[in-house]
């Protein structure tokens, strides 16, 4: 039984969707793992009656009857992963510029709170889209552009104030944009440091450049690699 018989389930940031992973997705495919990147879905009362654990119970279902499945989670989706790690018995952690748990939330640049509604999707436009892809091309910048959706601010707002987490039972990588506006790479650096993982550094590349830059492919390949390098899952 190799690594790549565990299935991964790709948890994407706030206001996006799981077409964020698609570069990914096919990198991930291509070594022969099962790829889950689902759309995480508002409540049944829309989005101001969504919350964090909202999500985390969506996806928690998405990989109910998977055996030690890979977590890999982008920003906010970085911080449902490591929520439902040890709850899924998690095999790996792939976390890009997670928004990070208490008591780390502490290190963020303080903000006004968000609105019950966030509007990214309504309010979007091609020149805040280019802002939030500087290493990103064109075609990547206008696909985006399209898809951006509006966000709960109480899932936000939570993440905010602060989310404990366990520390994860299994092995964890974060890579690390060094040029994140959103999430300092300093505190990803810290929570790496905390939960003795394995560190990448990515030079010039902003807060979503790793799903959506020109170096997606590259950092899709980086986390697959060393996924691979994994001992093997135990039979059973």
């Amino acid at each position: 039984m190799t690594n790549r018989e565990s299935s991964v389930l790709m948890i994407h940031g706030a206001g996006g969707g799981g077409w964020e992973w698609n570069v990914w997705r096919r990198v991930f495919e291509a070594a022969g793992y099962q790829v889950y990147a689902p759309d995480l879905e508002p409540a049944a009362g829309g989005l101001t009656a969504t919350t964090f654990n909202h999500y985390r119970e969506q996806l928690s279902r998405t990989v109910q009857g998977e055996a030690e499945p890979v977590l890999v989670g982008a920003s906010l989706g970085g911080l449902l992963a490591l929520s439902l790690a040890n709850e899924v018995s998690a095999r790996a952690l792939v976390l890009l510029n997670p928004v990070p748990p208490s008591p780390l939330h502490e290190r963020l640049l303080t903000r006004d709170p968000y609105p019950p509604i966030i509007p990214w999707g309504c309010d979007a436009s091609i020149a805040s889209t280019r802002r939030a892809m500087p290493d990103a091309d064109d075609a990547a910048r206008l696909y985006a552009f399209r898809r951006w959706r509006d966000e709960s601010g109480a899932v936000l707002n939570a993440a905010r104030a602060g989310i404990a987490v366990a520390q994860p039972a299994c092995p964890v990588q974060i890579q690390v944009s060094l040029a994140d506006t959103d999430v300092p790479a300093e505190v990803s650096l810290v929570l790496g440091t905390i939960l003795d993982a394995n560190l990448v550094r990515l030079h010039e590349t902003s807060h979503v450049g790793p799903l959506l830059g020109r170096q997606a492919a590259r950092c899709a390949g980086l986390a697959v690699a060393w996924l691979n390098m994994l001992p093997p899952r135990k039979p059973g």
